[in-house]
């Protein structure tokens, strides 16, 4: 079943501003939390997909990325372009609130989304950018870059502590990561949840940090990552890898690896989208006569035939010797615009034989002059002999 867009999901227009897209989540995530909806599966299912919404149009840059590319950018497919979104819905509306759950706000126990427990600490996504060549885009290829990242400590595989030793329940919170503090007015009582600040919210403190990484589970190191580049990208196209960002503290998970992809200029082609463009120098010779000349093509040689009497400026079509499809199969052409070469400086042997083409039959062009503009118009008006 398709995905219903977004901007649709909160009732909002594609050029609404920040704050229309946060009044709209406010307004329905309230109306449809499960808390509010108890048993009806409806419900649910709407509240996971406004906060879906809500996570993408909020944050700048995958909102770009999904206005460029629709849900390609958010879902698997397409060779990994944009990625999975993995999105708690509740913690997205904890996390509007403020450290609220819907229950603390209501004085209610939090269903599904509340109480959400030790937090789990998810490494920054990382963003590089990768040059290829056409002949790279063309056919496709994997190629092998070094990232600064945080990766796992390995003395202490991620824990924080020094061997031997692990981390014990913090006192605080007795484990669950959150504290709760309530406040009475006249309007009633207000529970509000935050992340312990003894143990930050992993519900666990370090007594005996690891000497390698300081306590932290992970150090900044350069690892070599493999990226598949699908053939056919483009400039600005972008590949989500994920687990390889960088690495959570505390064992947590890895972020995502976001790899732009940017095209290098080529010394003799031109692309437009998967067509490729070649501009070719030939003789008068082989403009008047035609003849077989080898042309350049991405990975190589290929011959191609010269029609007698082609004119310059024409552009001739190789079949298939483009740039593969993205996601798709076929390929595009390579466009071969001929060039027709007249030497700046002729020698005295090339003198003489245009002296004696000068007046034969036919190489003089049958009328100096086209038609003007103005005499076109007129024709294409009133109509011409």
């Amino acid at each position: 079943m398709a995905k219903r867009d977004y901007y649709e999901i909160l009732g909002i227009e594609r050029s609404s501003d920040g704050e229309t897209v946060k009044k709209a989540y406010r307004k329905l995530a309230m109306q449809y939390h499960p808390d509010r909806n108890k048993g009806d599966a409806k419900a649910e299912e709407r509240f996971k997909e406004i906060g879906e919404a809500y996570a993408i149009l909020s944050d700048p840059d995958k909102r770009a990325r999904y206005d460029r590319f629709g849900h390609s950018a958010t879902s698997p497919g397409a060779e990994g372009f944009g990625g999975g979104m993995d999105i708690d819905p509740f913690e997205v509306f904890r996390s509007f609130m403020g450290g609220f759950g819907f229950g603390d706000i209501f004085g209610g126990a939090a269903g599904g989304g509340g109480g959400r427990g030790p937090r789990n600490f998810r490494g920054r996504d990382l963003q590089v950018n990768l040059g290829v060549t056409l002949e790279e885009i063309a056919e496709g290829t994997t190629k092998k870059i070094r990232v600064n990242r945080y990766e796992p400590c390995e003395t202490c595989e991620g824990k924080g502590t020094k061997e031997g030793k692990e981390p014990t329940t913090c006192s605080t919170c007795k484990g669950a990561g959150e504290v709760r503090q309530v406040t009475r007015s006249f309007f009633g009582q207000m529970v509000n949840v935050m992340p312990c600040p003894t143990c930050s919210g992993k519900g666990t403190v370090i007594e005996d940090p690891c000497n390698t990484c300081g306590g932290e589970g992970r150090n900044k190191t350069a690892g070599t990552v493999s990226i598949k580049v699908p053939a056919g990208v483009g400039d600005g196209n972008y590949l989500t890898i994920h687990g390889e960002g960088h690495a959570g503290p505390w064992s947590g998970p890895s972020g995502d690896l976001i790899v732009v992809f940017e095209q290098k200029n080529h010394e003799a082609f031109e692309r437009h989208n998967d067509d490729i463009l070649y501009s070719l120098r030939i003789s008068l010779p082989e403009a008047v006569l035609g003849a077989t000349v080898e042309v350049p093509v991405l990975g190589g040689q290929a011959e191609m035939e010269i029609p007698a009497g082609i004119q310059p400026g024409k552009v001739l079509r190789m079949r298939n010797k483009g740039i593969r499809h993205l996601n798709a199969s076929g390929r595009g052409d390579q466009l071969v615009r001929v060039d027709v070469y007249i030497p700046e400086k002729p020698s005295t042997e090339v003198k003489e034989v245009f002296e004696k083409l000068r007046d034969v039959d036919g190489i003089t062009p049958p009328a100096r002059h086209g038609k003007s503009f103005f005499r076109k118009m007129k024709d294409h008006i009133f109509g011409g002999e």
